[in-house]
């Protein structure tokens, strides 16, 4: 059975690297929103060049090409042979709607990665990033709370949330986002 898996978490709960280490071991094709997006504009796609014109005039693509491009990017072989894992959408209920439209059955488990909000802020902030500042961390946490948790409740009425800890070392957290991967392949 090929793998329909979600990834979600807040900024900092270390999402990225879980992701890569999921795909490695499932053999899912790690898709990206910002990776598709380039790749779209790349590939010189209807919807990438939409994306292209609107980003460089400095605005954020909306709903209607992100969902295209996703959908897009979900009847390309690989992913159809391999499966997949979403990092980056998602980010509400209106795209969770079209996902479940376009990939039907082959969705089958929306992972939240919980780190407490004290613990990603902290984490972001020995970063070092310039744009980690307090100010725009605690921006970036109240959009994902305000988007998010009623994105979490969506998938929960599904029956197809798993939350998972992401409290540890970076082998125990993936552990349990193993066990709760393998649960759904039974």
């Amino acid at each position: 059975m090929a793998l329909g898996l979600i990834i979600l978490g807040r900024q900092g709960s270390g999402k990225g690297t879980q992701a890569l280490r999921i795909a490695e071991r499932f053999g899912v094709v790690h898709i990206s929103t910002g990776d598709m997006l380039r790749a779209a504009v790349a590939e010189g796609t209807e919807l990438g060049r939409q994306a292209k014109a609107i980003m460089d005039a400095g605005d954020l693509v909306p709903d209607e090409i992100i969902i295209g491009i996703v959908e897009e990017r979900l009847q390309k072989e690989d992913v159809r042979a391999q499966g997949f894992l979403l990092d980056g959408f998602p980010r509400t209920v209106g795209q969770a709607e079209a996902l479940a439209g376009f990939a039907g059955d082959g969705l089958h488990l929306a992972i939240n990665l919980d780190v407490a909000v004290e613990e990603v802020t902290s984490r972001m902030l020995a970063r070092g990033r310039a744009d980690d500042t307090v100010e725009a961390i605690e921006r970036r946490l109240h959009l994902y709370e305000t988007e998010t948790a009623p994105l979490l409740a969506w998938f929960a009425e599904r029956g197809i949330l798993a939350v998972v800890d992401g409290l540890g070392t970076e082998a125990g957290v993936f552990e349990r986002l193993r066990q709760a991967i393998e649960g759904v392949q039974q």
